[in-house]
């Protein structure tokens, strides 16, 4: 049964990659209504629990009054057999039958699998988020938030559930018992009810707001530190250890002030509840006894009312402490839902059709994007890029290179104007069948902290090992991937490159990603700063494997060192967004334009003449 129980939910059903909504009760139900039943279920192994609770104490009463009122002692097994079996039967039975029913739904399938659920399903959509969205905030941060909002969302329905019950049977059933024994003992009850409600009513709502902040300070210095982390080289280039302390404290010190306010507000709650306990106490007390004094009420009633009244007590310290973590976790839930619900910026159409080029056509119609400024970046831009055409991208930096090959990738939707590719918009086509189709070599080759064969295998459907070597030689990367060995032992091909590839040189990842490209063989092929990390020798052996790569491909290339590019079919000069030149190395140079002056400059060095010795 338990087994059986535990897999109730399953945290990777079929689900649409979908916007979770933006509201907060919305956001409850958008995951509550998948896994209802188990909620249901929990909510009645809850009611059935609390009854037997509030049994357990009115048992009390009972015996004290069967004690009280028996015949004789040697009978009195005898005379209330029955009874005393059945009770026994609720406590050594039925109590524990269904808290094990209770705890296993809330421990084997609610806790693992439902947290799972939302994490998987949050995870999705974030992940296809647009570029822009990745790049205005911490890796760090939002991670944070993916991680955190789960469980906080778990647990505030869980307790939910059970605080529910547990507040409303007590509540209802020692009103009831107490009416029953005497109406004037429900007086200091309702007087509490109504105190402890008020205070609820008037601390809960300031506590989750606090929360809400402190859990912001929470993910910003949780973004900080993992900033710290992944740029660790930089830190250590420049020694800016204690720079990366200041920066650390400072989120350190907000978030520890943000807690410190939260928790005074949590403390003037507790007291304020223990007072109202103590009144609760003392009053019930002194009625019953004053009221048994009267003749009006039982010895039993006494003991009953008693416990009772210390069992709310016990409970009024839970429910406070619930209600707190309830709301406490609502807020965390509250702040995660601002960043995962974000709209994604770039979005497939509704009627999107999957991407096949047949000739590599690209064409740029009138494109303009400012990365939402005024001006900047690309401005009315038009470029056709024939089929097989290779094409090299110059210009200064900021000119709009990596821009316009952004543009084409679709990390970014256009402001004004078309891309195509083989007469199609790009904007019709769905993104991953747009990117299937463009091969990428960056200036920063990243890598994925997995085996070198993942990543040498990560852009091709093709999961042979023998290809990946084969692609792997061709990049002249073989012989040191064969001497690699990481920190858990494995080797070569196996072995994990750390997060971003930092365990290889800038050269070695970038071979790696070179690899990678041709493997995936795609028919349009970007080459930014391919290789830019190669030290000449292993440029000049590898140039002789692009030239085979870009064969029959339409080609398009960035390299600030133009001898890289100086033979493609055309030569596109890009300044401040717009095209200013074009044409052949030869005609660019006697042209005298913007490209001649680049030449010149890299042809004949930097250094002025007479400045060094």
């Amino acid at each position: 049964m338990i087994a059986q129980l535990s897999t109730l939910i399953n945290p990777f059903r079929p689900a649409a990659v979908e916007r979770p909504p933006s509201d907060l009760l919305k956001f409850y139900g958008h995951f509550l209504v998948q896994v209802w039943p188990v909620f249901a279920a929990v909510l009645v192994s809850g009611f059935l629990a609390a009854l037997v609770e509030v049994a357990l104490i009115t048992y009390v009463g009972e015996i004290v009054d069967l004690v009280k009122d028996a015949k004789s002692p040697s009978t009195f097994f005898i005379d209330n057999g029955a009874l005393l079996l059945w009770m026994a039967f609720v406590a050594m039975i039925a109590r524990p039958v269904l808290f094990a029913i209770h705890a296993t739904l809330v421990n084997l399938a609610i806790i693992p699998n439902f947290t799972s659920l939302i994490r998987w399903q949050t995870h999705r959509y974030v992940l296809r988020q647009s570029l822009a969205f990745f790049q205005g905030d911490f890796a760090g941060r939002i991670a944070n938030k993916v991680m955190q909002t789960a469980p906080s969302l778990r647990e505030s329905v869980v307790e939910l559930v059970d605080t529910v019950w547990f507040v409303a049977i007590y509540t209802a059933l020692a009103l009831a018992v107490f009416s029953q024994a005497d109406v004037r003992l429900m007086v200091p009850l309702v007087l509490w009810i109504v105190g402890f409600v008020g205070v609820l009513w008037y601390f809960v709502p300031r506590v989750k707001e606090r929360a809400t902040i402190m859990s912001e300070a929470r993910s910003m210095l949780t973004g900080r530190i993992v900033d710290s982390y992944t740029n660790i080289l930089t830190v250590k280039l420049f020694a800016h250890a204690d720079r990366e302390d200041d920066y650390a404290r400072e989120a350190i010190t907000e978030q520890t002030d943000k807690f410190a306010d939260e928790l005074r507000l949590i403390t003037a709650m507790e007291v304020s509840v223990w007072v109202l306990n103590g009144i609760l106490m003392v009053g019930t007390c002194a009625l019953s006894l004053w009221l048994w004094s009267q003749g009006l009420i039982t010895i039993g009633a006494i003991a009953l009312v008693m416990g009772l009244v210390i069992r709310i007590n016990n409970m009024a310290g839970w429910v406070m402490f619930v209600v707190t973590s309830i709301f406490e976790n609502v807020g965390t839930v509250q702040e995660g839902l601002e960043t995962i619900s974000t709209p994604h910026a770039v979005t497939d159409k509704p009627d999107a059709k999957p991407l096949k080029v047949t000739d590599g056509l690209i064409s740029y119609d009138d494109v303009h994007f400012h990365y939402g400024k005024e001006t900047g970046a690309i401005d009315g831009l038009s470029l056709v890029i024939e089929p097989g055409e290779k094409v090299g991208l110059v210009g200064r930096s900021g000119a709009g290179k990596s821009t316009l090959v952004n543009l084409l990738m679709r990390f970014y939707d256009l402001e004004r104007g078309r891309i195509r590719i083989d007469g199609i918009d790009i904007s019709d086509a769905t993104q991953d069948s747009l990117r299937s189709q463009i091969g990428m070599v960056t200036q920063d080759a990243s890598l994925l902290h997995r085996s070198v064969l993942d990543n040498i295998l990560y852009g091709s459907a093709v999961t042979d090992e023998d290809a990946a070597v084969a692609a792997a030689k061709q990049a002249h990367s073989h012989e040191f991937i064969l001497s690699l060995k990481d920190q858990a032992g494995r080797e070569g091909y196996e072995a994990h490159v750390g997060e971003r590839g930092v365990q290889l040189s800038g050269g070695q990842r970038q071979r790696i990603a070179i690899a990678r490209v041709l493997l995936e063989n795609a028919p349009i092929l970007v080459l930014d700063e391919a290789t830019s990390a190669l030290d000449s020798e292993v440029e000049a052996a590898i140039q002789e494997q692009l030239v085979n790569l870009m064969r029959d491909k339409t080609v398009i290339a960035i390299a600030h060192r133009l001898s890289t590019i100086s033979a493609m079919d055309r030569l596109v000069v890009m300044d401040k967004g717009r095209i200013i030149e074009q044409g052949s190395h030869n005609a660019l140079i006697k042209a005298g334009g913007l490209y001649a002056q680049l030449w010149a400059r890299q042809s004949g060095g930097f250094l002025i003449e007479g400045r060094v010795a």
